[in-house]
């Protein structure tokens, strides 16, 4: 009987001394590592804008002050659609019913209702931004006369595009500076662990206090827009083993 738990107990011994070997093996391996980070940045033109305009009318009947709007912004939609504007690129993107109310009359407690303002907001998507200019010009003379934002973006195709370069020089500066610090240390970097990936960019938006549209459209020159760039930045975290 002894003899048997001497057996087992050695047989214990050996498994638990073979796991320890193999965590200290391993805990030894992620010891030799450089962890490095790097970033891309890649300057593009947007390709797609989005702008974003409205329909205000007023009066002492809501329901006429609905119907007014609904003319208008028909006729706002049926032109830009006539100007080559797939109807599926023009979205309705808010509508409201507002009280404007009679402060000199009723007193605060009490105030009278004066009008009613009806807003009805639609959002246009354009995959030429060189129309821009063209297609706020035509909104307005057609009945808009609300100018909210522009935004410039890009398209899914451009924004696949500028990615891939912004990461591809992410990668390489990640591997300049593990490469830098392998250097320093005396040792060859042999292979790669883990790799995080990070990527944005910003719309340029242009809201409502940095264009007048109304102001332009009265005037004989078409409105000038311009898109400016945008910036993709893309990072990368990458273990590397030495």
């Amino acid at each position: 009987m002894m003899r048997r738990l001497s057996f087992l107990c050695a047989i214990l011994i050996i498994f638990l001394a073979a796991v320890v070997g193999s965590v200290s093996a391993q805990d030894s391996s992620t010891d030799h590592v450089i962890h490095a980070a790097g970033s891309g940045n890649v300057v593009g033109t947007p390709d797609r804008a989005q702008i974003t305009f409205s329909v205000q009318t007023e009066n002492p009947d809501v329901k006429v002050a609905q119907s007014d709007n609904a003319n208008q912004m028909g006729q706002v939609i049926d032109a830009i659609a006539g100007a080559g504007i797939p109807r599926d690129s023009l979205k309705t993107s808010g509508y409201s019913i507002s009280p404007v109310y009679d402060d000199s009359t009723g007193g605060i407690l009490n105030p009278k209702v004066k009008t009613y303002q009806v807003t009805n907001t639609l959002t246009v998507t354009l995959d030429n931004v060189s129309r821009t200019g063209d297609i706020i010009d035509i909104a307005v003379a057609n009945g808009v006369n609300q100018a909210d934002s522009i935004q410039f973006m890009l398209s899914d195709a451009q924004a696949q595009a500028l990615r891939g370069e912004a990461l591809k020089d992410a990668v390489a500066n990640a591997r300049a500076d593990a490469d830098t610090v392998a250097g320093a240390l005396g040792v060859n970097i042999t292979g790669m662990g883990t790799v995080d990936i990070t990527q944005s960019f910003t719309p340029v938006v242009y809201s409502n206090s940095q264009w007048d549209a109304v102001g332009a459209a009265k005037s004989a020159a078409p409105t000038p827009i311009q898109p400016g760039d945008i910036t993709v930045n893309a990072q990368v975290s990458v273990t590397y083993t030495y």
